[in-house]
């Protein structure tokens, strides 16, 4: 396709001259004869580069040079001036002209330059073009993956953003619901309005009650005055409530109201409030378990299972490990001012090895111990934690001890695989239930049935 060229020049002959030249070459040439209609015409029409001469009587080349690029800063404009001055020159290119010719032109030399000039947009354009489509394959919303079930999913959350349905995303814990939720807020309507995230299992019944919907003065001992809830700070946003299944049966049937009317009642008061806003819940529970178990109302679950998002586990992607791990590499790298470069061939199989029980949040905090322990350009395997080396390097013996579970009771079976697990973690046990997916607290019963101090 034929490059077209605007020549800016008050001397019409110049025009038509540069029109005549430069048409020879294949080029397809528009002018005006004033920095005005210039500007004019490349607010109109698209131009691949401009050839523009800086003293004109309706707005000077450097004007129109500013006014063109606030239009499209990426088109290249070459000034041209029977008056060279070196304070012009600097001042043209400091506003972003691409070269600067003096009059009368050198034809050859002119036609170099414009030809470099668009090879060199041109360039830039397709190197854009490129990193958005990286971009948006193997990012999204600082979600990294390539694999096949992330780009499942990424098309799911492209989907389900635009539309203001209740979303439940289901996973593992450590997958990423979070991150999930928010990108499904940033590409949906509601973006410019809040995000709020709240943590349902880190909150009692009654603090849940009263951060949720808000409280007003003097609804029990120490009330002092009213309270904004989160669902009412959420108005016209998001509201992301993560562990949904661990809250009470009576939050549960004041959350159901919120969902069916679009409605609040601050704790004590006889007043409803309307609200506006989208609710995504998040679990790595069993909720038709708890369904059947009485622990989780019905009708509430499927008010929020309107649209279900499955996170995938890691081990479910094991592409995008080496692709998560260098990335938390450069993050880590760079907070800790550490000149890492990347991992031996030894490590990466090491890596792709593991079967990473604790996800993404496991291995992002594998990587970030592992750059602040280690002191090579590369990390080796002597940076690695024996746990891991060992399980590694004894892939056969760990399927013999699963095996070995033939015959034992569901309690034998859990205790057996607690104390496997804390004796590959090194005995640390608050990484041993980021492991399991159950709480510390909850870990440290468990041990102490089994006589572990």
């Amino acid at each position: 396709m034929a490059h077209k060229i605007l020549v800016v020049d008050d001397e019409k002959s110049h025009c038509l001259m540069l029109q005549a030249v430069l048409g020879e070459d294949g080029y397809i040439v528009k002018y005006a004869n004033n920095g005005k209609d210039g500007v004019n015409l490349v607010s109109k029409e698209g131009f691949d580069l401009v050839l523009m001469d800086i003293r004109m009587t309706q707005m000077g080349g450097v004007e129109a040079l500013k006014r063109i690029m606030e239009i499209d800063e990426s088109i290249p404009v070459i000034m041209m001036t029977a008056y060279a001055s070196v304070n012009t020159a600097v001042e043209s290119l400091k506003t972003g002209a691409y070269d600067y010719l003096s009059k009368p032109l050198d034809t050859e030399e002119l036609k170099i330059i414009i030809k470099k000039a668009i090879d060199h947009r041109n360039l830039k354009n397709e190197n854009s073009f490129l990193k958005k489509r990286v971009d948006e394959k193997y990012s999204f919303s600082n979600i990294i993956g390539e694999s096949k079930p992330m780009q499942d999913l990424f098309e799911k959350v492209t989907l389900a953003a635009p539309t203001d349905a209740t979303i439940l995303l289901t996973g593992k814990s450590g997958t990423g619901k979070e991150l999930i939720a928010n990108a499904i807020h940033e590409k949906s309507d509601r973006k410019e309005n809040p995000f709020v995230k709240v943590n349902c299992s880190a909150l009692p019944e009654t603090l849940l009650e009263s951060e949720l919907f808000g409280h007003v003065k003097g609804a029990f001992t120490g009330a002092v005055k009213a309270k904004k809830g989160l669902f009412a700070t959420a108005d016209k946003g998001t509201i992301f409530l993560d562990e949904i299944s661990e809250i009470s049966l009576n939050v549960q049937v004041k959350l159901l109201r919120v969902l069916q009317e679009q409605e609040i009642q601050p704790v004590g008061s006889t007043l409803t409030e309307k609200i506006d806003l989208r609710i995504i819940a998040a679990s790595n529970r069993d909720l038709e378990k708890y369904v059947e178990e009485k622990k989780f109302r019905e009708d509430l679950y499927y008010r929020l299972n309107v649209l279900r998002i499955e996170i995938p586990e890691l081990k479910e992607r094991g592409e995008d490990i080496i692709l998560l791990a260098e990335f938390f590499l450069k993050k880590y790298a760079k907070k800790n001012s550490r000149n890492i470069k990347g991992f031996t061939d030894s490590v990466s199989k090491v890596l792709l090895n593991y079967h990473w029980p604790g996800n993404v949040r496991e291995l992002e905090n594998f990587v970030e111990r592992t750059v602040i322990l280690s002191s090579d350009e590369y990390i080796k395997e002597k940076d690695l934690p024996s746990w891991l080396l060992s399980e590694n390097d004894n892939k056969t013996d760990s399927l013999q001890t699963h095996s070995s579970a033939e015959g034992k009771t569901l309690k034998e079976m859990e205790k057996q695989l607690i104390l496997d697990t804390l004796e590959s973690a090194d005995n640390n046990r608050t990484r041993t239930a980021e492991i399991l997916g159950i709480s510390r607290r909850k870990l440290q019963i468990k041990l102490k049935e089994y006589g572990v101090n």
